[in-house]
């Protein structure tokens, strides 16, 4: 396991707090800490990579554009009307407030990614195309974590 240290550079560091702990929730509210944090690890992980490849990688180089590139996290990409009520979920709810304590550690570099390098994840049930033959770098609860460089 490696310490996920990420400076941020133009990105507020509450709005990426925010919207990490919001894609955690919506990804991950019912879910062991453990699963939230991992989830964390991909979303910093995917921005590693981007920033290693010199910001050329679709997911975005920063934590609010890894989170919400297109097509990536359910929560994100479901109706308007579901990421209107996503944001809408108030700070006083228990959940987010985990999500919120995991993802300012994440934030701030002082999450230890659980996943190896993960970069994907899936939920158990589903089977995408991606993930066939491809053997997970960590399983987590019931999810599976993914390293996929290409």
């Amino acid at each position: 396991m490696t310490l996920l240290n990420l400076p941020l550079d133009m990105e507020a560091e509450e709005t990426a707090i925010d919207i990490l702990a919001r894609t955690l929730w919506g990804e991950a509210r019912a879910d062991s800490v453990r699963v939230k944090e991992a989830i964390a690890a991909v979303v910093l992980n995917r921005v590693t990579l981007a920033k290693q490849r010199f910001g050329k990688d679709w997911w975005g180089t920063t934590v609010v554009e890894a989170c919400l590139a297109s097509g990536q996290f359910p929560c994100w990409r479901l109706t308007p009307e579901y990421r209107a009520s996503l944001m809408q979920v108030p700070d006083t709810d228990p959940d987010l407030a985990v999500c919120r304590r995991i993802a300012a550690r994440a934030v701030r570099g002082a999450l230890v990614d659980p996943t190896y390098g993960a970069t994907h994840y899936r939920r158990p049930r589903e089977h995408p195309l991606w993930a066939e033959r491809r053997k997970p770098k960590a399983r987590i609860g019931s999810f599976k974590f993914y390293q996929i460089l290409s």
